[in-house]
């Protein structure tokens, strides 16, 4: 990095505590963590390193001012679940071109990305196409840029994690499909090795990444296997995908976000990729038992 100054956005998220956990670790960096609320300030790693600044993408003023230095800037802020205050395309595409834009102003060299598997601006699903319109918008922003795609994250923290220690502990769970659908789990510390490695490159252009875990199983045998680690007898049955597709349909006439048929249709897509990126980043994959072994060694410690 020309800059020993890294801005992070989403800075409270799961990704984003541990990517500062990581950064503050690093002597020859300082980190400027970008909030949008007061109370989320209490909830980032302390550190003399770590600058917590709030920030509101509708005022470029604030933007700048998390900005002011940096080198290189990760942006992790964007949802997958919709909310009546909240949706796809301000969360995932707005907040990014007002991130490009005044990182453009303020002069940073470069922009550090992470998207979602299936990110396409021509998909008819509404999540995919923001995370698409989200990537074109780095990708033509005229600074260098590293686009990580990633698949399901487990962390203590991610919420894929604590989805699947609830899903584990139960005596019997009813899986979408059966549970069917691929895998690639990634560890949440391996994808901030990954952005780290992203700060680092000196690649004057824009490259886009697609970052997977080791082991590629269906979601049923990764829930078997969490069960197992939790010394658990688990029964996984099925609900119909369709089924709950129309069920998520019904609900949408009366309330908005939550488990909608784009959600469905994303958290139930094969993570399927043709080339990890692991050795373009240079970066080593925990195994997934290790990462298993981590979930439920900080569950039992909670």
């Amino acid at each position: 990095m020309s800059s020993g100054r890294v801005a992070v956005t989403g800075a409270n998220s799961a990704v984003g505590r541990a990517l500062l956990e990581r950064l503050a670790g690093e002597e020859t960096l300082r980190i400027a963590a970008g909030v949008r609320r007061p109370q989320a300030l209490a909830s980032l790693p302390q550190s003399p390193r770590i600058a917590a600044r709030l920030i509101d993408y509708d005022n470029s003023d604030s933007l700048r001012a998390l900005l002011a230095g940096a080198g290189c800037v990760v942006h992790l802020a964007g949802i997958l679940f919709e909310s009546r205050r909240t949706r796809y395309h301000p969360a995932n595409v707005g907040t990014t071109l007002a991130l490009v834009e005044a990182a453009r102003v303020a002069g940073v060299r470069r922009v550090v990305f992470v998207s979602s598997l299936g990110a396409d601006p021509g998909s008819r699903n509404g999540y995919f196409r923001s995370k698409g319109e989200a990537e074109e918008l780095v990708a033509t922003a005229g600074m260098e840029a590293a686009i990580i795609r990633t698949p399901l994250l487990l962390g203590s923290d991610t919420a894929g994690g604590r989805a699947l220690l609830r899903a584990a502990s139960q005596r019997s769970v009813r899986a979408l499909g059966g549970g069917a659908h691929l895998l690639r789990p990634l560890d949440v510390d391996d994808l901030c090795s990954a952005l780290l490695a992203g700060c680092r490159q000196d690649d004057t252009g824009v490259a886009t990444y697609e970052l997977v875990g080791p082991t590629e199983l269906s979601y049923r045998e990764l829930l078997q296997r969490t069960a197992r680690l939790l010394g658990n007898d688990l029964v996984v049955g099925s609900t119909p995908i369709w089924l709950a597709g129309l069920g998520a349909r019904l609900t949408g006439l009366v309330r908005t976000g939550g488990l909608t048929p784009a959600v469905i249709e994303v958290i139930t897509s094969d993570e399927r990729i043709e080339r990890n990126a692991d050795r373009d980043l240079g970066i080593s994959l925990t195994p997934l038992s290790a990462t298993l072994a981590k979930l439920v060694d900080a569950a039992g410690r909670a």
